[in-house]
């Protein structure tokens, strides 16, 4: 395409308001998209994102094309096979962002390749290590770009630890912790209609992200996960696996313990509780990284709370992942590794999307996949066993299950 390429959002939710449409926006501002369209199960969901105040804050005199219409949809009609035409009229080439529940990934991805489209998608891929398998032969055959957005990835501490990781400075990891608990107040959310224990679980969902992590660091690959999972009800009365814990060994027999939840105090400061620790082995002393994500150096006592759920008098904000700041000019600027992740993601589909040999395209997925700092279908599908892994585990009640790394990977309990 010799044009900026048009992006195509599928999903209306929260992640696209704070993180993708505002990233997607400051790409438009810097002409290297073209027009932005969002698809969402309803209008209603549509005409909340379009009447957002920081959005209008942020960037004034921009907009989206929306799906459904809210001026010709009823606000609470579900729409849910809509991503379907909204993908088949996106032009050929450009690209899609994938920003849905887990278990639709898989469907709307498949979808977004069928109509030679790029994907940029949240995490995780998919659920299942063959369905990632496939995505990549699809994307390698048509050419096509598939990024994962690992934010985490691009927050400067991952780099710098696994630049240090890489050269030996961190010797051998031995133990870890990670943990990522969101905040209570989720569980009024929309979250409560899909985040169910017949679909995903909190380990699936934001655990992903530390087992990323390490593996993204350190370049070693998991070998077993077990999940103990907590049901819990939401208000709607749905069950979930609201309160996990997880252990991943790792081929050289180190172990990794990830704590996940729906259960960090709405009134307290933070925006949830999250952070790494790795302990190391060097050649004549330990090593250590610690990666205390949520406390970001940055106190703050307003006048009043804001109108947000979750926002308290007093606050300890994270200034790192997403922030929209004053640059000046119109407007404000995103920052945050929440920002670098879409953009980076987002400028290597539009690189993709000016190739038109699928020679040339093929190889600029191979080193994609080869550098290794996007997560890609290929170079990250070990994320997709931990995470069928782990499902196998905690529908078990937390039985072992092992990560048969032969020429078919495949998951199995040890017992």
């Amino acid at each position: 395409m010799s044009h900026r390429p048009r992006v195509t959002v599928i999903g209306g939710g929260m992640i696209t308001e704070i993180q993708l449409l505002p990233s997607l926006y400051q790409l438009q501002r810097e002409q290297v998209i073209g027009e932005i369209h969002v698809c969402a199960l309803d209008a209603a969901r549509i005409a909340a994102l379009a009447a957002s105040p920081t959005l209008a804050r942020a960037f004034p005199g921009q907009s989206f094309m929306p799906h459904p219409d809210p001026a010709r949809r009823p606000a609470d009609e579900p729409l849910p096979e809509l991503y379907k035409e909204v993908l088949a009229a996106a032009p050929r080439g450009s690209i899609a962002v994938i920003a849905t529940p887990d278990q639709c990934h898989d469907a709307m991805i498949r979808e977004a390749l069928a109509n030679d489209l790029h994907v940029c998608t949240v995490k995780p891929l998919v659920l299942q290590y063959a369905q990632a398998e496939e995505i990549a032969r699809i994307a390698r055959e048509r050419g096509l770009v598939v990024g994962v957005e690992y934010h985490k990835r691009f927050d400067h501490r991952s780099l710098m630890a696994r630049r240090n990781y890489r050269s030996g400075r961190l010797g051998v990891f031995r133990l870890g912790q990670a943990r990522m608990i969101e905040p209570y107040y989720y569980r009024d959310s929309n979250f409560q209609n899909w985040c169910t224990c017949e679909y995903t679980d909190m380990f699936t969902y934001v655990g992903c992200h530390y087992v990323d992590l390490v593996a993204f660091i350190t370049g070693l690959r998991p070998v077993a996960v077990s999940v103990y999972g907590i049901r819990d009800r939401y208000p709607n009365g749905r069950e979930g696996f609201l309160w996990t814990d997880a252990r991943v060994l790792w081929e050289n027999g180190a172990c990794l313990n990830v704590v996940d939840a729906i259960g960090y105090p709405t009134g307290a400061a933070g925006g949830n509780d999250q952070g790494l620790t790795l302990w190391c082995q060097g050649e004549h002393d330990a090593a250590l990284l610690v990666h205390s994500d949520q406390y970001r150096g940055v106190k703050c006592h307003f006048t009043s709370a804001g109108p947000d759920p979750g926002d308290t008098l007093y606050a300890e904000p994270n200034p790192d992942y997403f922030q929209l700041l004053d640059l000046g000019g119109d407007g404000l600027t995103p920052a945050g590794y929440g920002h670098r992740s879409v953009e980076y993601i987002i400028r290597a589909c539009c690189r993709a999307s000016a190739i038109e040999s699928l020679a040339e395209r093929r190889a600029l997925i191979s080193r994609l996949d080869a550098e290794g700092i996007m997560a890609t279908p290929a170079n990250s599908s070990y994320n997709e066993l931990v995470i069928e892994a782990g499902r196998k585990s905690v529908l078990a009640g937390g039985r072992e299950v092992v990560i048969d790394w032969s020429d078919t990977p495949a998951v199995r309990f040890r017992w």
